[in-house]
């Protein structure tokens, strides 16, 4: 029977020299290809890629192979060397030599550290790779070795020769001879000199042939054992490919394949399919039917003969290698066929799908997952289901497939099917190209004509119609009557009532068609673009494309939006939002098929045909389309719920034109400056410009400053670049005089003579012009002002100067007028020239600067204190010294001097700024001598004041803080009671009495007096050196014994407890230890940070020893459940030391419920941690264990790919997506359930409490206790 010829389904493909050898790697999408000009290059087939080329072999490379674990590959050539690479260090390893002609195929063993190579030699070689030595010469063929073969699980080796037989060797006693020993990695042994040649080089006692097979009339090329079963296959110059069964005593031909006509090249089994797969020098491809031995499909190149083959061994992945390149390719489409179907508020959404031959109904809401029917499949990958249309009201079903080069089946799903599947129904088959429904009782067809079908559902033609282009080969469903049809690069929206086009949109190739729930947004999916657009009063308009490097696999539109659109590549999430933005959602480590999003799920089907649900996180594009639709409402309740961040989503707001939205994200400090200047918030600017103190920002603040009118900015700005020109003008233009005459000053200590002639000119200060006129030697100038401005002793002295002629002519002019400074209207606050109205985001939140509040205070005190008084020294210069150095450095230094004080800009080196507040016209009396009364007026009528108590630190403390810990120091435990609930929600307060108590003792201290007198009771302070005793000095703070030190010493003894297994011991220091945060305070934000991770640390372990004690003790008779309990132990953020503990148990426990699968996970990620020896061998073992049962006994409520938290409560996972509530302080997650409870972790917070978050510093602002939720979690609540 003859096959049908079939076009390739290309994945990838190369030009290149002739290619002898392939090799796919096992887990990676890589493969190497060797070329016959000696070359072998390595491809990654997914991205279509080349990763890598290896050069060092002369002539043609004909054999190579990937190792299954090791980062190593093999290659043979016609030089009869092998070689091993290292493709991670990009280098050859070692070379075996032995082989005394061309070396034709090498192979690794999939356990042993053995190669086995086969050579024109007319042997077999096994090589160890780890000593590199030749194990064996296996000899017997008296021609050509052309291919050798592993057994994939047995010990034996499959050869073929061109002396017409197939060999099969048994190699059980090598093996018993050198596996075993300690063997060394290659590394290792790269100094050990030549390589080891083995002494028998005639044959070996250990390798004896087992089966020889002859039935072939001419040489045979290649020969390839099944996976699973006892069969082998060949094929050879005579055009034939066999199929050979073997047992323990025999093997006998079963069959003989006929087909090619020309020399078969290479042939071997499907992995996954009853199929073979042979390619010859015929330039032919074909595919056999392993039971019926049949040909399937043939796959043909015009101009290149096919010299190998190879499979993928996990995926249904081909690769041939011919005359001009490779080509990978697969034999069947791999997207399952699906169609949605909406529903409606009873039934919900119900996705139908094939597979295995069943039509299958999934309801995402409910999980539930049944087969409705059965249909027939042709055999062959034509037969397989490109597409499925289901017509809800009728329960109607087209299914298309590729057979006969297009046809459909319309079937009658039956009413009692939701209960079962039921037989095939009797299907109504026609042929087409593609098929879809168009009203409730109508579907069309493009028939092989290019002609459009439109029947009823009894499959009877009521219309013909003529397509919008000749060309036009698939139609896509687009509503009632309505079709899109897809010729060559355009998709034309074609109404059949009227039998015209309605609109056109171009987009190349279109595979799949995706309306929006409006049915008037749709996307176009091609091989490597996204096309959005939408259909406007029977019009097409192009929204956006979104063009991709790997291709587009499937799509789905937000649920309820025609805003965003979701679609997966073959390794990613990703979306696209109808202005043309795009973004990746999460990786992937396989494709999927997308089916309906709902909520945070998002549903697909794999490969395979079974349904998935994937955890997504929407926040990046739903934020993106809240700003485009300028919900700014919306906006910042995704940043205050969210972990937006990156430089990535800060350029995207900058370009969008949200300045004022990017400086919610930023912390870098240069970033937070220059967005602040352009969207105009001074303040945060002037922060920013303060912490980076260069002179490029401040010239930049001074500028946005002026423009705004902030002349009190504008100043700082301008002593702080030193900018003595534009800083006097800007003293003239407000009227400040007094700071001129500093200015003045300043330029004749720094000698710039220009500074002070312009100054005494701002000043109207003639006297001084003349001073530097006659200075400079301008006495007729000085001269002639001095007359001008009356100034009549210094005119005649400048006279003096003069000769007679040159005074005549300096005379006053008759009409002069006098040159003064205008008066300008005098302000105390800025005068703003330019209105400045606050942004949406410009108070709102500050999740990267600090709030607005704090930024205005901080404002407020650099204008009002350190502006005057500190900037400028105006005394003399030192003797001897530099005038303008000295005036330079006491800029730096500040203003100074006691002319200021009336101005309030200046004050004391303490800070009280005593002159603007007028306290010199007190007299305070003379406190040189020791302490005084305060007396009045400083005479004998003055009255005596006596002095009275000051504020009790204990109050300062509680009124100046917020700092529960202060609070308790001070002995207020009902205000820090207070606070705690305020901030996170604790309720139960009798767990804390010991805490407080003990902070509270800490904080006093007691000092005798005299005999007889009462004790004196002092507080300690933390900050006891930095401590300022001036009456307005800084105060003290409380010495708190909850410091983060002493935190960290309860944790190490709760590690200690852990690691000796005393669960109720560490259970005690880390609850106590978590408790302690609660009071501890710190100064540095480095210390609030590890406040934070001490209690993330704390919850962790504490969630961990609940579990371990609930496994031992109330499941103690269920071993199920306690599987289920250590398994969610290794989730734990544990230390590697008691995460591998935790391994080992649940390792243990799983293997004792001979659940293999589970163990087994554990045993990989019990081996990554890198264990003892003892404790690798016993993991390596029980893997071994487990590889050879592979299942479950008992299923258990565990999923280890699927993230997820433990409720502490329950013991049950909550998985991402799912809703969950958590505690106020520590942020353990619970099941709703136990909202309104007591944290069951910390046993003092309520579950589920919105607090304004935890101070544990006077330097921290409040923010949301959900910021710290996201930072323990991967979900929202």
């Amino acid at each position: 029977m003859s096959s049908t010829s079939s076009e390739f389904l290309t994945k990838f493909e190369t030009k290149s020299n002739r290619v002898k050898g392939l090799s796919f790697h096992p887990r990676r999408p890589w493969i190497v290809a060797s070329l016959h000009n000696g070359v072998i290059q390595l491809w990654d087939y997914r991205m279509g890629t080349l990763l890598d080329r290896f050069e060092e072999h002369e002539g043609p490379v004909r054999g190579v192979n990937f190792h299954k674990v090791q980062p190593l590959l093999v290659s043979g050539g016609d030089d009869y060397k092998i070689k091993v690479w290292n493709y991670k260090l990009r280098r050859c390893l070692f070379t075996l030599l032995g082989h005394l002609d061309y070396i034709r195929t090498v192979q690794f063993h999939h356990e042993y550290p053995w190669i086995v190579s086969s050579s024109d030699d007319q042997t077999v070689r096994l090589w160890d790779w780890h000593q590199r030595s030749c194990l064996s010469v296996l000899t017997g063929h008296n021609h050509y070795v052309m291919s050798v073969q592993f057994h994939p699980k047995d010990d034996l080796i499959v050869s073929a020769s061109l002396d017409q037989t197939v060999r099969v060797w048994d190699v059980s006693g090598l093996k018993k001879k050198t596996v075993g020993g300690s063997f060394r990695e290659p590394e290792e042994s790269m100094g050990d000199g030549a390589p080891k040649i083995g002494a028998d080089l005639f044959g070996s006692t250990d390798t004896t042939v087992k089966y020889l097979l002859e039935g072939h009339d001419r040489g045979v090329n290649w020969a390839s054992f099944h996976h699973t079963l006892p069969l082998i296959v060949s094929g050879a110059d005579d055009r034939q490919v066999k199929l050979w069964r073997m047992n323990d005593s025999k093997a006998w031909e079963v069959d003989t394949l006929r087909g090619h006509v020309n020399n078969v090249s290479s042939v071997m089994f499907h992995p996954k399919q009853e199929l073979i797969i042979s390619n010859s020098e015929d330039k032919s491809i074909r595919v056999w039917d392993m039971s019926k031995r049949t040909g399937v499909q043939t796959f043909r190149r015009e101009q290149d003969r096919f010299w190998i083959l190879a499979v993928h061994p996990e995926q249904s992945l081909l690769a041939a290698g011919h005359d001009s390149g490779m080509i990978v390719f697969k034999l069947e489409r791999e997207r399952p066929a699906f169609a949605l179907n909406e529903g409606n508020q009873q039934t919900g959404a119900q996705l139908l799908y094939v597979k295995d031959r069943y039509v299958r109904m999934f309801e995402p809401g409910s999980g539930r997952d049944i087969p409705l029917l059965s249909i027939r499949r042709a055999s062959g990958a034509q037969g397989v289901p490109r597409s499925l249309a289901y017509n809800e009201p009728e329960r109607a079903l087209l299914v298309c497939t590729d057979t006969e080069g297009g046809s459909y089946e319309l079937y009658q799903i039956p009413r009692d099917a939701s209960r079962g599947a039921s037989e095939a129904p009797e299907s109504k088959r026609g042929l087409g190209l593609a098929a879809c429904f168009v009203a409730r009782n109508r579907f069309a067809v493009l028939d092989k004509s290019r002609q459009i079908l439109v029947k009823n559902l009894n499959n009877e033609v009521t219309k013909k119609l003529a397509p919008p282009h000749a060309a036009t080969d698939a139609i896509f469903y687009a509503g009632t009557g309505m079709l899109l049809c897809r010729a060559e690069d355009k998709i034309t929206l074609f109404d059949l009532q009227q039998k015209r086009a309605m609109g056109e949109i171009t987009c190349p190739n279109v595979k799949y068609v995706v309306w929006a729930s409006d049915m008037k947004h749709f996307a176009l999916l091609s091989k490597h673009a996204v096309v959005l657009g939408r259909r406007d009063a029977q019009k097409l308009e192009h929204l956006a494309t979104v063009h991709e490097t790997i291709r587009v696999k499937s799509g789905v539109w937000e649920e309820g939006s025609n805003k965003a659109f979701i679609y997966t590549t073959l390794n990613h999430v990703k979306f696209c939002l109808a202005q043309g933005d795009s973004g990746i959602i999460r990786t992937l480590d396989a494709p999927v098929y997308l089916t309906k999003v709902m909520g945070n799920k998002l549903f697909c089907l794999d490969r395979e045909g079974s349904t998935m649900a994937l955890s997504i996180d929407k926040t990046e594009f739903q934020f993106k389309t809240a700003l485009i639709d300028r919900n700014y409402d919306e906006v910042l309740k995704i940043i205050k719920r969210s972990k937006l961040c990156g430089q990535s989503i800060i350029g995207y707001l900058q370009k969008k034109g949200f300045p004022e939205v990017a400086l919610q994200f930023v912390k870098d400090e240069k970033t937070r400056f220059n967005l602040a200047i352009e969207c105009g918030n001074i303040e945060v600017a002037l922060t920013s410009a303060t912490t980076l103190d260069d002179k490029d920002c401040w010239h930049k603040l001074g500028v946005e400053a002026l423009r705004q009118g902030n002349h009190q900015i504008v100043e700082m700005a301008y002593q702080k670049t030193k900018d003595f020109e534009r800083l006097s003008f800007l003293y003239l233009i407000t009227g400040n005089t007094e700071k001129l005459a500093k200015m003045l000053r300043i330029a004749e200590m720094r000698g710039d003579v220009m500074g002070r002639f312009h100054n005494a000119l701002y000043l109207g200060d003639v006297g001084e012009r003349v001073k530097v006129l006659k200075e400079q030697g301008q006495t007729a100038l000085a001269y002639m002002t001095a007359v001008t401005h009356g100034l009549s002793e210094a005119a005649e002295e400048l006279a003096a100067q003069l000769p007679d002629e040159l005074r005549a002519q300096c005379g006053a002019a008759p009409d002069a007028g006098l040159l003064f400074p205008p008066t300008p209207i005098f302000r105390d606050n800025n005068w703003p020239l330019l209105r400045v109205s606050k942004g949406y985001f410009d108070g709102p939140v500050q999740t990267a600067g600090g709030d607005s509040g704090a930024v205005a205070d901080d404002l407020e005190g650099d204008i009002g204190g350190g502006w005057g008084g500190d900037d400028l020294d105006l005394g003399d210069a030192p003797d001897g010294g530099d005038a303008s150095a000295a005036a330079d450095a006491d800029l730096a230094g500040g203003w100074g001097g006691d002319e200021d004080d009336d101005l309030g800009l200046g004050g004391d080196e303490g800070g009280e700024g005593g002159g603007g507040w007028d306290i010199d016209d007190m007299d305070l009396g003379d406190t040189d001598g020791g302490a005084r009364a305060p007396r009045s007026g400083g005479g004998a009528g003055g009255f005596f004041a006596p002095p009275t108590m000051g504020t009790p630190a204990a109050l300062r403390w509680q009124q100046a803080s917020s700092v529960a810990g202060e609070h308790v120091a001070a002995g207020n435990f009902s205000t820090a009671m207070e606070l705690l609930n305020k901030q996170v929600g604790v309720v139960d307060f009798a767990p804390l009495k010991p805490l407080f108590l003990s902070v509270y003792s800490g904080a006093a201290s007691v000092v005798t007096g005299t005999p007889g007198a009462p004790l004196f009771e002092t507080y300690m302070h933390r900050n006891h050196e930095d401590h300022s005793w001036t009456p307005r000095g800084t105060d003290g703070l409380p010495a708190v014994c909850s410091s983060l030190p002493g935190l960290s010493e309860r944790i190490k003894a709760g590690y200690k407890a852990f690691t000796e297994g005393k669960l109720p011991e560490a259970q005690e220091r880390f609850t106590y230890a978590l408790q302690s945060v609660l009071t501890v305070c710190v100064d540095a934000r480095s210390d609030l940070d590890e406040v934070r991770e001490s209690m993330q640390v704390c919850r962790e372990y504490i969630t961990a020893v609940m579990l371990e004690q609930t496994r031992r003790g109330e499941f103690a008779e269920q071993p199920a459940r306690q599987v289920e309990l250590a398994a969610y132990l290794t989730h734990c953020n544990l230390q590697p030391l008691h995460l591998l503990i935790s391994l080992r148990s649940a390792m243990s426990s799983a293997v004792k419920l001979r659940n293999f699968n589970t163990a087994a996970s554990f045993c990989r990620r019990l081996l990554e941690l890198n264990p003892k020896a003892e404790h690798k061998e016993q993991a390596l073992k029980v893997l071994r264990k487990c590889d050879e049962e592979r299942s479950n006994a008992v299923e258990l409520e565990y999923d280890e790919r699927n993230p997820f938290v433990v409720c502490t409560r329950t013991f049950r996972p909550i998985y991402r997506g799912q809703p969950m509530v958590r505690c106020g302080f520590c942020a353990a997650p619970f099941a709703p359930s136990e909202k309104g409870k007591v944290c069951a972790v910390c046993k003092v917070a309520e579950i589920g409490a919105k607090g304004s978050g935890l101070i544990n510093s006077r330097h921290q602002r409040a923010r949301g206790q959900a910021q710290f939720d996201r930072e323990a979690s991967f979900g929202d609540d």
